[in-house]
């Protein structure tokens, strides 16, 4: 893909308002520590509720999602469905029980409950777990995303080249988030929302546009079921709940047992809002979060009519995307 005048100034455009969301709450956010870290503990309901969907939204998302659909189908989303119950319990029982103890991490926040030396020596160790094994995970397979991203839309064939990309993105991430630290998170969230979902939308629009509508990828997607269902195992992409015949049901049934709270980043955002049930309770978070899983089944689902047979699933999305788009989106 060559890139045009236009690419590059709306690359430049985007990044350049990152950076200057970040420089316009620098002021306010080097205040103190509690504006960096928690904006004051006075954020607003709607824009703490965007940052939390946000949050479940990186450069992984899309491929995730739609490896799990062209391989599991639309159930194969329980994966991150079944995290409902524990989210509802970390909002309507920890949250304020949380917001109460007037803590900055929850690291801080075992060291409270508990008492003495094994407290502290929790502190540093799940400071130490998370900081190494977990956030090297969770970033490793977040900056992988961007690499495929990059190699597939720019041609960055090379390793070298897709590390060049990825630490670009990282260091102007790095620097409006050192900048102004959570208020810059928050802003940049809503930006990124913003347009990420209005891409999803447009893409998943023009990506079953492209194989006849939804009709049309109905049958379609019924008709590569049957051809790749045996005796044994039954296929069926568009089920919501996997059936007994199906290899994901086992799978499917684990993950309806009790887990782990929600998932962190959201969580710890809830102590720095005014009233954190307001941010993912009956409010828009949730719908936000529908409207974003709907496109996403929606442009995941014609990724075996575009690309039949891929090696590796998760890379149907920007198969899908950049064949699917008109001409006149590219930039």
């Amino acid at each position: 893909m060559v890139l045009t005048p236009l690419d590059w100034f709306v690359i430049v455009s985007y990044f350049a308002v990152n950076l200057a969301i970040g420089f316009f709450y620098m002021k306010r956010a080097s205040g103190d520590i509690g504006e960096f870290f928690l904006s004051g503990r006075s954020v607003t309901w709607w824009l703490a509720g965007t940052s939390m969907v946000a949050t479940t939204f990186g450069a992984d998302t899309p491929l995730v999602v739609t490896g799990l659909i062209y391989s599991q189908g639309i159930a194969g989303n329980w994966l991150w469905w079944s995290f409902l119950l524990s989210g509802m319990l970390t909002v309507f029982f920890f949250a304020p029980l949380w917001r109460r103890a007037r803590v900055l991490t929850d690291m801080e926040f075992a060291e409270l409950r508990y008492a003495g030396p094994p407290a502290t020596f929790l502190r540093g160790f799940r400071a130490a777990y998370l900081a190494f094994p977990v956030n090297t995970i969770i970033m490793g397979w977040v900056n992988l995303a961007m690499a495929k991203i990059l190699a597939l839309t720019l041609g960055l064939t090379s390793t070298k080249q897709q590390l060049e990309g990825v630490f670009c993105c990282l260091a102007l991430t790095l620097a409006y988030n050192a900048i102004s630290g959570l208020w810059a998170v928050l802003w940049t969230d809503l930006l990124q929302f913003i347009l990420k979902m209005s891409m999803v939308i447009l893409l998943a629009y023009f990506a079953v546009q492209a194989v006849g509508g939804m009709h049309s990828l109905a049958g379609q997607v019924r008709a590569y079921d049957a051809a790749h269902s045996s005796a044994i195992t039954a296929r069926d992409t568009l089920a919501f709940i996997p059936s007994m015949a199906s290899p994901f049901f086992l799978s499917f049934l684990v993950l309806l047992s009790p887990g782990p709270p929600a998932h962190p980043p959201p969580a710890r955002l809830l102590p720095r809002v005014r009233r954190p049930r307001l941010a993912v309770g009956p409010g828009p978070a949730p719908l936000r979060q529908t409207r974003s899983q709907a496109a996403h089944a929606a442009r995941s689902a014609t990724s075996p009519r575009h690309r039949p047979g891929l090696a590796r699933p998760r890379n149907a999305w920007t198969a899908v995307a950049m064949p699917a788009r008109p001409a006149r989106c590219a930039a």
